[in-house]
């Protein structure tokens, strides 16, 4: 029995032909593995061991964000009952904390996934919006502008403060700079 190793073995990987697109000044941590129809707007991050596969659907990430250590990213094919399949459209300025898994989801701008949240297929997280660390978002469940969701199955906590609110803007920022240190090294 022979096994095939793949010869694409840094962290772009092509399926089918396509390869992920970078835009501007992106950091790509040397042990993660993008595959497919994946594009990661300018000055986005991903850091170790994430895990992205955009092959059965696509997978677009905005511009400033950053998906942190351990996270899973995928999306879920075209068929007959749903045509257009689920994709993964994560927006401008998100920060997805550690090992949180989104799927087939539409992630709005400025929003802050916590640690461990599970985002399923056809959620659609508003602009402005934090996700409790371990929270699970159910299939198709709508998270409104504005407030802080947490539980499992996730529920409206409350409305985010305009501290919080800026505190969303700012954790971006800071991975765009923290980006800039490691692509600096």
């Amino acid at each position: 029995m022979h096994n095939k190793m793949n010869s694409h073995s840094g962290p772009l990987r092509p399926y089918k032909g396509i390869t992920p697109t970078l835009g501007n000044n992106c950091y790509i941590d040397p042990s993660c593995v993008l595959m497919g129809d994946i594009h990661i707007g300018d000055e986005s991050s991903i850091w170790p061991l994430v895990a992205a596969r955009g092959d059965v659907n696509v997978i677009r990430i905005g511009q400033r964000s950053n998906v942190q250590d351990g996270s899973a990213l995928h999306v879920t094919h075209k068929n007959p009952a749903n045509p257009d399949g689920y994709p993964l459209i994560i927006g401008d300025d998100v920060t997805v904390g550690h090992k949180a898994v989104l799927h087939g989801c539409v992630i709005g701008n400025r929003v802050l996934v916590g640690m461990g949240a599970i985002v399923l297929d056809g959620a659609v997280v508003e602009d402005d919006v934090m996700i409790g660390a371990g929270t699970l978002v159910p299939p198709g469940k709508r998270l409104e502008s504005g407030h802080l969701y947490v539980g499992s199955p996730a529920h409206k906590k409350r409305p985010l403060t305009e501290q919080e609110i800026a505190g969303l803007q700012k954790s971006a920022d800071n991975y765009v700079q923290w980006k800039n240190d490691y692509l600096e090294e």
